[in-house]
């Protein structure tokens, strides 16, 4: 995956936005990590992975990849907030965890970044959240394409007063 056009895309939407909204010169990592974590928790909702209590069926792959791609984008940003890229090629390996393990394990991740924002926690933070998206059955190719649609939408709703 080339993450870094990603990166390069996601910088000139997050300088849109904070053009657009007059926040050119505000620290938001608060807002963004709790973004991140919403969208995480709209994700796992999404899958429906930890209702044992519940036999309604998961939303579709489509619906699911839009939600994870939410979350690439906060991601991607909080690296931006901090100065930090990811930059591993280390080819990443499914581990005998179940979605809500890997779930469990992202958000730990995110308060670890929050509270020490260094490379490693931030590289791990990103490693977990591919490596969940592996579990949920999304290829780079998905989550690029993914990508690419959805920083489209977030241009049109920021020109549509969103």
């Amino acid at each position: 995956m080339d993450w870094q056009s990603l990166f390069s895309m996601q910088r000139q939407l997050d300088s849109y936005i904070e053009s657009n909204h007059n926040l050119s010169d505000k620290d938001l990592f608060q807002e963004k990590y709790l973004a991140l974590l919403v969208e995480l928790g709209e994700l796992a909702n999404e899958t429906r992975c930890f209702k044992f209590w519940s036999n309604k069926a998961r939303s579709s792959k489509e619906v699911i990849l839009e939600e994870y791609v939410d979350g690439i984008h906060f991601i991607l940003s909080l690296g931006l907030e901090k100065g930090l890229v990811y930059t591993s090629t280390t080819p990443l390996v499914l581990v005998d965890l179940t979605e809500t393990e890997l779930f469990n394990n992202v958000f730990e991740d995110c308060v670890s970044f929050k509270n020490n924002p260094s490379q490693t926690n931030y590289e791990r933070l990103f490693q977990g959240y591919l490596l969940l998206g592996l579990k949920l059955g999304f290829e780079e190719e998905d989550i690029y394409e993914a990508y690419m649609k959805k920083n489209e939408v977030n241009y049109k709703r920021q020109n549509n007063g969103y």
